[in-house]
């Protein structure tokens, strides 16, 4: 079997490298992803020659499409045999369309694919998020330009300064919207206060707005690949500042992204005012995602 073990910190220097060599841009190959969510989803890391393998689940382990290089067809053999060793049927997700083709040409026949909409990343130009140029974007612009009217308020970057601020924001925000009775929002609480709590570790960027004194929208991110940033948290008082999630996302892309082609926003976890929200800021793409589960004789 692979051995597999519980992500650490000290795994960061050597995760990095592997998915550096596959220049994903895709959200599940980031090490503050894999390592910030690994307690919610139960995540177990091992490497095989130069690749990453990642499962996750407690009654039945799923297993993330490898990152990294050398033989393909053997770090999927070996998942498999890991499956079949523990007893359950094997499920290999988060595959983009490369991996798919490359999938049916190494094993024809024997997998299931499945594409999954409510994990697809949002990809946008990073000039359309900085720049919100044009008629499409025009109440984001009306939106911003009512915060500025609206609120005295002023950007700051997330430092070790203010960083329990945005803790303690974040929690004031949970008891708002309730997050201890809804589970996905649960395992969001528990990633993001880890994301927080590891912030400088993990040499993430982040943004905040402070008006009266008070942070009220707060955003995390970094570089994923050669060309793309990707936010990995963002969190706002919208319904009491209105616009304030337009301004903090157009502040720390402006900082933050301008240099790079892409920005991933994450997917929409199925969420429908999640989802409407992500579409009005007109992604460039989707990185669509597939499962695939082995077809047993």
């Amino acid at each position: 079997m692979i051995n597999f073990q519980a992500i650490t910190f000290a795994d960061r220097e050597k995760i990095n490298a592997v998915l550096k060599l596959s220049d994903f841009r895709a959200a599940e190959y980031s090490f503050a992803n894999i390592f910030n969510w690994s307690k919610a989803f139960n995540s177990e890391v091992a490497f095989f020659e130069d690749f990453l393998l990642c499962r996750g689940g407690r009654e039945r382990k799923s297993y993330l499409y490898p990152a990294g290089a050398g033989n393909l067809e053997a770090a999927i053999t070996a998942m498999i045999n890991d499956a079949a060793a523990l007893g359950h049927p094997f499920v290999l997700r988060a595959i983009q369309a490369e991996g798919k083709q490359l999938l049916e040409q190494l094993f024809p026949g024997r997998f299931h694919f499945t594409a999954w909409r409510n994990t697809y990343d949002y990809i946008y130009h990073s000039g359309d998020l900085i720049n919100l140029s044009g008629k499409k974007f025009q109440s984001k612009r009306n939106l911003i330009s009512r915060f500025n009217k609206n609120f005295e308020w002023h950007y700051e970057s997330v430092t070790a300064a203010n960083l329990q601020e945005c803790v303690q924001m974040n929690e004031e925000w949970c008891r708002i919207y309730a997050c201890h009775e809804n589970s996905s929002l649960q395992a969001e609480t528990c990633a993001v206060r880890r994301a927080l709590n590891y912030f400088s570790d993990e040499m993430l960027a982040g943004g905040l707005l402070r008006a009266d004194g008070k942070v009220i929208a707060y955003t995390v991110g970094e570089q994923i690949n050669s060309d793309t940033f990707i936010v990995h948290i963002e969190k706002a008082f919208g319904e009491k500042f209105p616009g304030a999630y337009q301004a903090i996302n157009r502040e720390f892309a402006e900082r933050h992204a301008a240099h790079l082609k892409y920005i991933n926003r994450e997917d929409d976890t199925g969420d429908e005012g999640l989802r409407k929200a992500k579409l009005s800021y007109r992604p460039a793409f989707m990185i669509e995602k597939y499962s695939a589960a082995l077809i047993t004789a």
